[in-house]
């Protein structure tokens, strides 16, 4: 019986950081957008709301 020693608590822990980063990898495909994603909303709707103001009647 010359087995290796392991620490349960450390093996938990990887256990425990190895779903925990499925679950996050999963999430950004859900619902993550890349930086330039973001940057085009925000400048369409910059856009849009220029426009609107544009065409307000006083």
């Amino acid at each position: 019986m010359t087995g290796e020693v392991i620490n349960l608590r450390q093996k938990r822990k990887e256990a425990a950081r190895a779903a925990s980063k499925v679950q996050s990898d999963e999430n950004a495909v859900k619902f993550g957008r890349t930086k330039a994603q973001k940057a085009r909303e925000a400048q369409d709707e910059a856009r849009a709301k220029s426009e609107l103001d544009g065409k307000k009647r006083e």
